[in-house]
């Protein structure tokens, strides 16, 4: 027993603080995380949590993506977006 002739351990003091660090550390990223706006209702493991694309935003992406690639003109993709956003007109 090295430590015997002391009576205790000269780090004992290191654990508690440790342990108060840990806990501060994981309150703090907690608060931080919930002002920006998780939640665990919302997290990805969350059942129905995550981050879902509404259909509509995956279909505005495509029709983008068709737009900078050449193959719709400017009248074309506005016509299509104004159908997907609801203005059927």
């Amino acid at each position: 027993m090295p430590f015997a002739h002391w009576g205790a351990a000269p780090w004992w003091p290191v654990l508690p603080l440790f342990w108060a660090a840990f806990w501060v550390t994981m309150a703090t990223l907690f608060l931080r995380a919930r002002g920006r706006g998780w939640s665990p209702r919302t997290a990805p493991w969350a059942p129905g949590g995550g981050t879902q694309v509404s259909p509509t935003a995956a279909a505005e992406k495509i029709l983008a993506e068709r737009y900078a690639r050449g193959e719709l003109g400017d009248d074309e993709y506005f016509q299509r977006l104004a159908v997907l956003r609801g203005g059927f007109d």
